[in-house]
């Protein structure tokens, strides 16, 4: 399929050319890396509520780095067609227990994939909602692979008590074998498989000549190697090579969720960056240190007991008598400049995710399928939409 070739060439001439501005660590930076007047002028101005909008925005990034850019938004490394579905109704007592957006994407999936009365095997199923709404709106017949014991049994609890033609497999798909639950007369489903996961689904779906694959992956930086894999020829014959690190641009954008959310997501990065400060300054060493993740509503408080926690992961005592304001006031220039960095980094999350699941699909392409990639629905339900199908035919 020759377009996809070329998309593919286009995108990796585009990531190549323009290392230099996505290919760092913000967080890590003191100062702007680059030293383009032009580009200079345009960060100087923005605020930290600015950057936020501008990041959420495919528009204003095209109205603020249009002119300098002009190959980052031409139309042929602009997204995908998107899916135009009918919509599915199924009975209200069928999303139990399935937050709002997750429970769209599986009906949005559930439509788009369910064109044939093969036999569905869903991949990384957890409870099979997916696999679910096969049953009952389409009534085929679904094997639903998950690892974890307890979400095998109340999906199967759930099937049983509706009568579905739903069966669950428990098995860990990376350390065991699995080559017995794929067959050629097949649909093959993996909604937001991470990682190996979904690579793992689509070396195994290929070897098997699954007819029917369709995927929508997600994390392609959950893997075991250190740096990235590449599965088709263009991409192992790239320059590039990919570090996991780098493989977490792809995935960095998130769905608005609000002021409440927006302002709390900004706490946290700046008293993660205040708490650097801080250790620096308890131990010499200058280096970034991650720390683990923790509920937001830790961010609506105060900064100190933060701190404290924070600390007691690097195994540090904090002054009893510091409330740590004096490092909250040095982070904030610092914070500032990270998030002019990661505005032009962001650009480059789109064209670095297309080429990674472009990526995928020329590898199922070598392997004889026919593939199209498309958008499954708009990036506001989840920035994870891009959706490989994949068939072949005897």
């Amino acid at each position: 399929m020759p377009e996809l070739f070329a998309f593919f060439a286009r995108l990796d001439q585009l990531l190549t050319a323009d290392q230099a501005l996505w290919r760092l660590q913000p967080l890590k930076l003191q100062q702007i890396p680059w030293t383009d007047p032009s580009l200079l002028a345009l960060l100087d101005g923005l605020s930290l509520d600015d950057c936020d909008c501008i990041d959420q925005s495919p528009e204003r990034q095209q109205q603020l780095f249009g002119a300098l850019w002009p190959e980052l938004f031409a139309l042929d490394i602009a997204s995908p067609a998107m899916f135009q579905p009918q919509g599915l109704n199924p009975p209200f007592w069928l999303a139990t227990d399935i937050g709002g957006r997750k429970w769209q994407q599986i009906l949005l999936f559930a439509e788009a994939t369910a064109q044939s009365e093969l036999p569905v095997l869903e991949w990384c199923a957890g409870k099979g909602h997916l696999g679910r709404v096969l049953a009952q709106q389409f009534q085929l017949d679904v094997c639903s692979v998950e690892w974890q014991q307890p979400l095998c049994e109340q999906g199967a609890a759930i099937a049983g008590k509706l009568d579905l033609k739903q069966r669950f497999v428990c098995r860990d798909v990376l350390q065991h074998p699995v080559s017995d639950l794929f067959e050629q007369q097949q649909q093959v489903l993996a909604l937001h498989a991470c990682g190996d996961l979904h690579r793992s689904l689509l070396v195994q779906a290929a070897a098997a000549q699954s007819q029917q694959l369709d995927i929508v992956p997600c994390c392609y930086h959950l893997q075991q190697a250190a740096d990235y894999q590449p599965m088709s020829a263009p991409a192992k014959q790239s320059s590039l090579k990919l570090t996991k690190t780098e493989l977490k641009l792809a995935v960095q954008g998130q769905v608005t969720g609000g002021e409440r959310v927006r302002r709390l997501r900004q706490t946290e990065m700046l008293w993660r960056r205040a708490y650097q400060l801080w250790r620096t300054e308890l131990t010499g060493d200058s280096r970034y240190q991650p720390l683990a993740s923790v509920p937001k509503h830790w961010f609506s408080g105060e900064f100190r007991p933060f701190a404290e926690w924070a600390a007691q992961q690097h195994q540090l005592v904090l002054l009893p008598d510091d409330d740590g304001s004096r490092y909250l006031q040095q982070a904030g220039p610092l914070l500032l400049t990270q998030r002019r960095i990661e505005l032009v980094q962001h650009l480059f999350r789109r064209p670095l995710e297309l080429w990674l699941v472009l990526d995928r699909a020329l590898y199922l392409v070598e392997q004889g399928y026919q593939v199209q990639l498309q958008q499954l629905c708009d990036t506001a339900l989840t920035p994870r939409n891009l959706w490989l199908s994949a068939r072949i035919y005897p």
